[in-house]
């Protein structure tokens, strides 16, 4: 079975790749932007199964996964994101994705998903089809946050850099850096690993 991974973050994407072939016994390549995915495909015919990574250069939103269905073919293109919300899931199984991977989940899970989704099942992680199905209240401090903030926030409590943040959520790192400006003075945080903490305790993130 053919997987193509693509990601912008050598780690994730270096890491996915060899667990998938030494833990799974998949055939995997590699790709670093949507176009390099598609390149891919092009020259290797398609795959089983592509991964892309829901923030990567050239995805514009789910506008990628649409352009590579239609490349590869339907029911064998996934998302895989390190903190797209729930809804963003939902929507990415709308639209024909077979799955939807967090980045958080473990090596073993993620060779079942990617078996579940090779046998035609579509996969999502129980706590995200939760989540988006039944969203929980929103805290009152949430309520302070822009979308964006809590996504930066999110990112804080994952212990990311700001440059990592901004590859994440394809923004400038000074963007970011104002975000958690912004973040720590609006949780009346000492600093960054602060407000993770304040946001953490609060069930923000």
């Amino acid at each position: 079975m053919k997987v193509l991974v693509a990601d912008d973050h050598d780690l994730v994407r270096d890491t996915v790749a060899a667990y998938l072939a030494n833990g799974g016994g998949f055939e995997t390549r590699t790709a670093v932007s949507l176009d390099d995915a598609i390149a891919r495909v092009k020259e290797d015919g398609t795959y089983d199964l592509v991964l892309l990574d829901y923030t990567m250069p050239g995805m514009n939103g789910l506008d990628g996964l649409a352009r590579m269905i239609e490349l590869n073919g339907p029911r064998t293109v996934a998302i895989l994101s390190g903190n797209a919300p729930a809804t963003v899931a939902r929507e990415a199984i709308d639209a024909g994705a077979i799955g939807f991977l967090p980045k958080t989940i473990a090596g073993k899970s993620l060779v079942h998903a990617i078996n579940f989704m090779l046998a035609g099942e579509t996969y999502m992680p129980m706590s995200v089809m939760r989540e988006a199905e039944e969203p929980a209240p929103q805290h009152p401090l949430a309520k302070q946050l822009s979308e964006r903030e809590l996504q930066v926030l999110e990112g804080l409590a994952q212990g990311l850099s700001n440059k990592e943040i901004a590859r994440e959520l394809d923004l400038q790192e000074v963007t970011v850096k104002l975000h958690v400006k912004t973040l720590s003075r609006k949780l009346d945080a000492r600093n960054r690993t602060h407000a993770a903490m304040i946001a953490k305790d609060a069930g923000i993130v």
